[in-house]
């Protein structure tokens, strides 16, 4: 009998793309249902209000999930320093001629269209630092590559720093020191960095440094240390009854009292994880705990595969980007950390916010799918 054999050497056979990685599509797929059907019963289930609108932008965001999904992640590259411009342009317009709302200057209005510049700046500073760091790829060793990595961010920084955003600068920041990671440059510049701006917001808090805080933040690490519950404590204090009342397996759909007593502020975005734990309790919560864990887990593993540094950069600033929102969002609503005004990523209602999780699964998708397949 004839020994079957392979009709093409190895060094022949022609690598395919690989098929779409359906585990990240899972753990997305399933946040985004979470977030509608949280959106539904913060209406009180009617489909009208906030949730026609997170639908309507779910919709709307097929386009920028498209852009990134088919557009070669290499192709950024040729547009690196128009992305650039194009970033810090749309900051300084909104500090110009932006909106306000509740003491802070960070949209951009077209008639009935609101956008958030500082959410988009955050997937095109993962590109620009990665453009940046793949120019230098000879030179990841040296100090002098990080601190221009850090002069390369730091406009940004100032530009949303100004709205004033502070969850959203400490964002950015850290997508700095995530892509800077995957690019390679040797860790301990990475762990001083942390221990230095860590230190400084210390500092800042307890010589009440001017500019760095406002009096409604200072408060908040009150709160944390102990403040009043009808005041510092009081968005917490909330959540804390909303997540008791949900005990085990929730009170049921639709059927939660805090929310239909309104009785938590901002329950919509910042605090959108209390209707989850009210109405699905712990196992709620656990369901939603184990997607992020399978969405980070498939972001991390498309990171270690990605043979090209360039992608692996993208992979890192995206998964750095998706885990900080979560980490901070989830531990304000356990009481772990001071309230930071970060979304909850694909359950918070917000358009531009949505817009940029689909666009960083897409990009994590388009990755996944250019990677060289194993021959066995």
């Amino acid at each position: 009998m004839a020994a079957f054999s392979n009709p093409l050497p190895v060094s022949q056979a022609r690598p395919r793309e690989r098929g779409v990685d359906w585990w990240l599509v899972a753990a997305a797929a399933g946040l985004l249902l979470f977030g509608l059907f949280s959106q539904f019963s913060l209406e009180g289930g009617r489909w009208g209000g906030g949730f026609a609108k997170q639908l309507a932008w779910l919709a709307v965001g097929a386009v920028p999930f498209a852009i990134f999904l088919l557009v070669s992640p290499h192709a950024w590259r040729r547009f690196g320093t128009l992305l650039y411009l194009t970033n810090v342009g749309m900051l300084a317009l909104v500090l110009a001629a932006g909106s306000r709302a509740k003491g802070a200057q960070r949209w951009i209005e077209i008639g009935s269209f609101q956008f958030q510049p500082s959410e988009m700046a955050k997937i095109l500073l993962v590109i620009t630092l990665a453009n940046f760091f793949h120019g230098r790829r000879d030179a990841l060793q040296s100090p002098k590559t990080f601190a221009l990595s850090f002069l390369h961010a730091l406009p940004i920084l100032l530009l949303v720093f100004r709205q004033p955003h502070l969850g959203a600068t400490i964002v950015l920041f850290v997508i700095w020191l995530a892509v800077a990671v995957g690019a390679g440059v040797p860790m301990r510049y990475v762990f001083l960095t942390i221990a230095l701006a860590l230190g400084f917001l210390a500092a800042a808090y307890v010589l009440r440094i001017p500019g760095v805080f406002k009096e409604y933040q200072m408060g908040r690490v009150q709160g944390l240390l102990g403040g009043d519950e009808q005041k510092e404590r009081f968005q917490t204090s909330r959540a804390e009854i909303a997540f008791g009342v949900g005990g085990l397996t929730g009170v049921g759909f639709l059927n939660g009292e805090q929310k239909a007593g309104g009785f938590i502020p901002e329950q919509d975005t910042d605090f959108v994880f209390t209707v989850v734990g009210e109405e699905g309790g712990f196992v709620g919560c656990l369901i939603v705990l184990a997607l992020y864990g399978l969405l980070f887990a498939r972001a991390w593993w498309i990171m270690f595969r990605a043979k090209d540094p360039y992608d692996q950069m993208l992979a890192a600033g995206v998964l750095g980007l998706l885990a900080f929102h979560t980490i901070v969002n989830l531990s304000m609503n356990l009481q772990l950390i001071p309230v930071v005004g970060l979304w909850l990523p694909f359950l918070s209602r917000g358009g531009t916010a949505l817009w940029l999780c689909l666009s960083c699964v897409a990009l994590l998708l388009n990755i996944h799918r250019r990677q060289r397949p194993l021959l066995f």
